[in-house]
């Protein structure tokens, strides 16, 4: 009996050690978070332990089935034996959480969300990954992670280990009992004997998006969505399919005319569409933003033609391409980017402008193998590439690649020689990307992330700016067409409201350049990157039929709409109103103005449709 009451002592032991060291990860998560914690106040974040327990003890019941199963076989092995499996299995897996505890802690401020299987694609390339963290930030997490990992292997030799010398005796009558108790860690695993295992909805108690958030145990989170997999099933069925078709369609049939003349003073303009990293609405004066952050596009907005509610459909580059180039919703967890299985059969703007007798060139200034970005790219028809590998080192900052004044001259330059006309030239900038990496004076400071943030975009809009006067004096400048658009929205500055709520992805687009009959004119129509594609074939005269989610941006009805999608939901926006939808807790988490339920329809349908197609490509 006592043998069996000392593997019992360890058990439970060896169970409460992770409870408390995941206790402990949320303590430490809403420190590093100090200023949202205090938002939401002290009973609120004392709730995020009692409903995050239930995921604490989700997870530790996993991690324990391998030690029980260890103390099973320890009835009929020699006790010493079971100790070293136990210790090295519980040290390694203390320095693999650990090392998530301080990611999770690291991304949740650019991602918004807990660390999930969106990690994955960025471990091939994982200087790139190390790369949207300043040089302090990595230093401190590696201190933090080493010290974690020694405090917590400490407490487990101390305080569990040394109880495994109490199992001594060796009886094959304990045997079925430990296998019951192994068996039975199925319920805390599951979160009880309901018929619907524990998930996050579970945890999500708050109307603050951050209080849900802190609830959710990182590594559970993890570690279940890499059981998400495109098996061909669509977790985002809400219809059947003719009824989430119907319910599209009968706004977008509505939306695929331009009501307007054409834009443009030539056929076949050449086009130049810059693409600026991480722009957002909220810093651009034009469009009711921070006004002295971007004061060239700020005056250039009066320029050409600006799009007053355009909004990017992800957040991260890898999302925003494929929507501006394909006309593609992304996916709220994988990137079509990353999968050339299927973003080769991708509608491709590049190759219809090819078609059409256009020179098609992509500039960017780091590694275009960052996000499998090259092979969609080199997919996509784009005949020629510039990247990192043309600049010198000196020209580089520590993270990205070439610093975007150096990067926008070479870009210049080029269009100075030789040109085929039409030609077709994208340039990705990327000094305005984490850490905020520039050459010269922070014009705001370097004192917060948001300064940072404000102090790369008024660079980056001065290169802009002197790009812009270089091609007001060339011969090819009144034939041609100036896209300027974000990539994607972003968090910075910090907003009100919820973390993806419309402020976070709207971006600025101005289309300016001799090619255009207008200047100074604004467009308030709802439309988004899945449109741009779409609208400038129409324009151009070219088919765009193929770009199956994109509207026409110059149609003036009232029913234009921009939807943007996120790893937990999405968002749709009209000028009748605002609405976001939580796919774990099942429910609105914005709801503004009088036409939300069709906009529950519409964001559903649409993000059903999206991703069926998604899996069929």
């Amino acid at each position: 009996m006592k043998a069996l009451k000392n593997r019992l002592l360890f058990c439970v032991a060896y169970f409460l050690f992770w409870v408390i060291y995941f206790v402990f990860a949320r303590l430490l998560f809403l420190l590093y978070y100090f200023d949202k914690t205090k938002d939401i106040g002290i009973v609120t974040t004392l709730k995020t332990f009692v409903y995050g327990i239930q995921l604490d003890i989700s997870f530790s019941a996993y991690l324990s089935i391998l030690p029980f199963l260890t103390i099973l076989i320890s009835v009929v092995v020699n006790a010493d034996f079971i100790k070293k499996v136990i210790k090295w299995y519980t040290s390694i897996v203390i320095i693999i959480i650990s090392l998530l505890l301080l990611i999770d802690a690291g991304l949740y401020q650019a991602w918004g969300v807990r660390i999930d299987n969106s990690l994955l694609p960025y471990l091939n390339k994982p200087s790139l990954m190390l790369a949207s963290v300043s040089t302090f930030q990595l230093i401190s997490g590696t201190l933090g992670w080493i010290f974690i990992s020694f405090i917590f292997i400490k407490i487990y030799q101390k305080k569990i280990s040394n109880k495994i010398k109490l199992v001594s005796s060796k009886n094959w009558i304990e045997f079925p009992v430990f296998l019951m108790l192994t068996a039975a860690l199925i319920i805390p695993v599951r979160g009880g004997f309901q018929t619907i295992p524990v998930n996050q909805s579970n945890v999500y108690f708050s109307n603050k998006m951050f209080a849900n958030h802190a609830a959710v145990n990182f590594s559970w989170n993890f570690f279940n969505t890499l059981k998400r997999t495109t098996d061909g099933t669509n977790p985002y069925r809400y219809f059947d399919d003719k009824t989430a078709e119907e319910i599209i369609n009968k706004t977008r049939n509505k939306l695929l005319n331009a009501n307007t003349d054409s834009i443009l003073r030539v056929q076949k303009p050449n086009i130049i569409l810059i693409l600026w990293e991480s722009l957002s609405a909220k810093v651009v004066g034009s469009l009711g933003g921070e006004q002295n952050v971007t004061p060239n596009l700020n005056r250039l907005s009066k320029e050409g033609i600006l799009f007053t509610n355009f909004y990017a459909n992800g957040d991260r580059t890898d999302k925003g391409i494929p929507a501006i180039l394909s006309g593609y919703y992304p996916a709220p967890s994988l990137r079509i980017m990353r999968m050339p299985n299927k973003s080769r059969n991708l509608p491709m703007l590049p190759k219809q402008l090819e078609e059409l007798g256009y020179e098609t060139s992509f500039y960017y200034g780091g590694d275009l193998n960052f996000g499998n970005m090259n092979t969609y790219l080199r997919s996509s028809g784009i005949k020629n590439f510039i990247d990192g590998s043309e600049f010198d080192s000196k020209d580089w900052n520590s993270k990205w690649g070439a610093y975007d004044h150096i990067f926008m001259k070479r870009f210049a330059d080029d269009l100075n020689k030789n040109n085929k006309e039409p030609f077709f030239k994208i340039a990705l900038t990327l000094s305005s990307h984490e850490p905020y990496e520039i050459k010269g004076k922070y014009k705001f400071g370097k004192n917060s992330e948001d300064n940072k943030y404000r102090s790369a975009h008024y660079y980056t809009d001065n290169v802009i700016g002197n790009f812009i006067n270089f091609a007001k004096n060339q011969s090819w400048y009144k034939n041609t067409l100036i896209v300027i658009m974000s990539d994607h929205g972003h968090s910075s500055p910090k907003h009100d409201g919820p973390y993806f709520s419309p402020k976070k992805y709207q971006i600025p687009m101005l289309w300016l350049g001799g090619a255009i009959k207008y200047t100074d004119v604004k467009v308030d129509n709802y439309s988004s990157q899945v449109d741009f594609s779409f609208t400038l074939l129409d324009i151009l005269g070219a088919k765009n039929d193929k770009f199956i989610f994109g509207k026409n941006i110059f149609n003036n009805s009232n029913q234009q709409y921009a939807n943007y999608i996120f790893s937990s939901g999405f968002g749709i926006v009209t000028e009748k109103g605002t609405y976001m939808y939580d796919f774990i807790s099942k429910k609105s988490i914005l709801d503004q103005g009088n036409d939300t339920t069709k906009l529950d329809s519409l964001g559903k349908a649409i993000l059903q449709d999206s991703y069926q197609d998604f899996l069929e490509r």
